[in-house]
């Protein structure tokens, strides 16, 4: 049975657009992956990181895979690949950034994954895409959904 996961996509240099638009058609031509729901893009400031970056278009999507969560991360790092990613520098400008977010209920924490995503619940760029297209879904380990982290992130300010 296939198991439900949210991604989170992000680009600041070159073509940003085209580039997230070919990391959905990447990960749509999976054999193991369906591409169920993307977000409207949304362009944001770089969070952390060095200074004098460019903005980030931003989005978030739900898929289908019958991937295990590890499988699943192998597979966005080689979309990331392919599109000249770079990890060069920590929070360093990318061609592409594809961070698994969350994979059904499950809470992985190991030294090659973190699920939930660690910084999602504080960052506007992954819950404003997210809230588009699952905002009900059920953060594991806090009891809260997307949509109301996002307020809470909101509230915050």
């Amino acid at each position: 049975m296939p198991s439900r996961a949210m991604i989170g996509l992000g680009s600041n240099l070159g073509d940003r657009r085209a580039t997230l638009d070919g990391a959905v058609a990447a990960l749509a031509a999976s054999p193991d992956i369906d591409v169920v729901r993307v977000s409207g893009f949304i362009e944001t400031e770089p969070v952390g990181g060095p200074p004098g970056q460019g903005p980030y278009l931003n989005a978030a999507l739900e898929v289908k895979t019958t991937l295990d969560p590890l499988g699943l991360l192998r597979v966005l790092q080689e979309i990331e690949g392919r599109f000249g990613r770079v990890r060069a520098v920590r929070w360093g400008e990318r061609t592409l950034d594809l961070d698994l977010l969350l994979f059904d209920d499950l809470v992985v924490d190991s030294p090659e994954l973190t699920v939930p995503h660690s910084r999602m619940t504080g960052r506007r760029f992954v819950l404003e895409p997210l809230a588009e297209i699952a905002p009900t879904t059920v953060i594991p380990d806090t009891g809260r959904t997307v949509a109301e982290w996002l307020v809470v992130l909101t509230d915050q300010r």
